[in-house]
């Protein structure tokens, strides 16, 4: 992998571009439903590109300009959380990455995958969206 992330290419811009991945179309609209047009109200708006396999998040990764990575760490065949283990260490000033664990007993698999934050499942929209709030704003910052 070849990607590199811009951290300057997010703060000036006036999108945050999202990617969202799992094989479950309503994980990946619960994500969406979740952070909505913004995350926070001094977060640019975001703009989602949604992925159902892993080799599409290696490729969206790889051609650069994604903010933010959700993972499902429950995805199949390949989970979030050993996705992001690869893509921390493979890709050069990698995205931060919001992993969604199985369970919140699952928090020791988020450290090992080495995820910059973890939200378990069931979903809550407001932990979902302060986590990637959370992450936006190191981005925009950057």
């Amino acid at each position: 992998m070849s990607a590199t992330h811009d951290a300057d290419q997010a703060g000036s811009t006036s999108t945050l571009k999202v990617l969202v991945y799992s094989d479950d179309v309503t994980v990946r609209e619960a994500v969406r439903m979740a952070v909505g047009r913004r995350p926070a109200s001094d977060l640019p708006r975001v703009e989602y590109l949604e992925c159902a396999t892993s080799t599409a998040v290696i490729t969206a990764l790889d051609a650069g300009g994604i903010d933010v990575v959700v993972l499902d760490g429950e995805a199949s065949p390949v989970g979030g959380l050993g996705l992001c283990r690869q893509l921390k260490s493979e890709i050069f000033r990698c995205p931060p990455i919001l992993v969604l664990t199985g369970r919140p007993q699952d928090s020791w698999l988020a450290a090992w995958s080495l995820a910059d934050n973890a939200v378990p499942h069931p979903l809550d929209p407001a932990a979902v969206a302060r986590a990637v709030g959370e992450l936006a704003r190191v981005v925009v910052a950057g």
